[in-house]
């Protein structure tokens, strides 16, 4: 079953009764309503089931959310997002445990040699390679054999770094109508937009991989001492050309200037998007469990292969 992705980027007080996570929102006179308040219609007083949720998004410093929540959404394996003022994800929230063979599946992601976390490696890198020159045919209504030539040559590990030279390439030619757009966090738009894009995606990819037995923070490839997320980092990359391919149409059509709720709505959508993967059509979410599955038994040594999702 696909879980619900729930933003909140208004006031509300967050809660849970009897495994529903009840929303409650100010009324007319900007109060809370108490759940048993005449004043609790349907537009102030709504209820989710909790085992409907994948990712839930607070974005409003006057959103109040309760521990029993907040233990009962981590508890079904939610991750939890929260934003800065600037309104861009800044935290998550994900289970410590959320695989029965946990402690197993660690001890072999540990024990993982070099020359396999390297093949992994080129594996994610020639998947990103390919998907990203699908995008580059569907921006700009050719082909890009270059990159496709890149995605071949890519050796165990990339020590030639093709994942680079295909990423100068990309971000030059992506936006056809703006040829002084930079790749960057703080750089202009739609910049806003890919980094939001990314942050859902990467929460997307956190929740499988915690679902799958392992552990997120130690990478195949990013080992940034820093960064808890390594792994998903890693696991996230073929499937960003997915994100940018949503960024590209949004940009074609709308002003990216500020991240509306408009614009949001549409990012949301990102654990929704259909991508082709094991030769069948499935959403984002289910697929990033398929390839974080995939990943577990090339660490228990049954596969030699991360299954990826191929854009056509």
């Amino acid at each position: 079953m696909i879980k619900r992705t729930l933003y909140f980027g208004n006031p509300a007080y967050l809660s849970m009764k009897l495994r529903q996570l009840v929303i409650k929102v100010p009324g007319d006179d900007g109060d809370l309503p108490d759940f048993d308040d005449t004043r609790c219609y349907d537009s102030t007083v709504k209820t989710v089931p909790i085992e409907d949720i994948g990712i839930v998004i607070l974005d409003n410093r006057q959103i109040t959310i309760t521990q029993g929540l907040l233990e009962e959404l981590i508890d079904n394996n939610c991750a939890v997002i929260t934003c800065g003022s600037n309104h861009l994800p800044v935290g998550l929230m994900l289970p410590l445990y959320g695989n029965t063979l946990q402690n197993e599946r660690f001890r072999q992601q540990i024990d993982s040699s070099l020359p396999l976390k390297k093949q992994l490696w080129q594996q994610t890198v020639q998947a990103k390679i390919s998907n990203q020159a699908s995008v580059l045919k569907y921006a700009t209504g050719k082909e890009h054999n270059n990159m496709k030539v890149w995605a071949a040559s890519v050796r165990s590990g990339d020590t030639d770094n093709m994942e680079a030279r295909a990423a100068a390439y990309y971000w030059k030619t992506i936006f056809p109508d703006n040829v002084s757009f930079i790749r960057g966090r703080y750089e202009a738009e739609p910049n806003n937009l890919l980094n939001y894009g990314y942050a859902i995606l990467r929460a997307v990819i956190a929740r499988a991989l915690v679902a799958s037995g392992l552990l997120p923070t130690l990478g195949i490839h990013h080992h940034n001492r820093y960064n808890a997320y390594c792994l998903a980092d890693d696991i996230m990359e073929p499937y960003r050309p997915y994100v940018d391919r949503v960024v590209y149409d949004i940009w074609k059509e709308t002003d990216c200037s500020e991240l509306t709720k408009e614009i949001k709505v549409k990012l949301l959508s990102i654990p929704t998007v259909e991508v082709m993967i094991n030769g069948r059509r499935s959403p984002v979410m289910v697929a990033a469990s398929a390839t974080t599955a995939s990943l577990a038994k090339c660490f228990s040594g049954e596969l030699r292969k991360i299954v990826y999702p191929e854009m056509t």
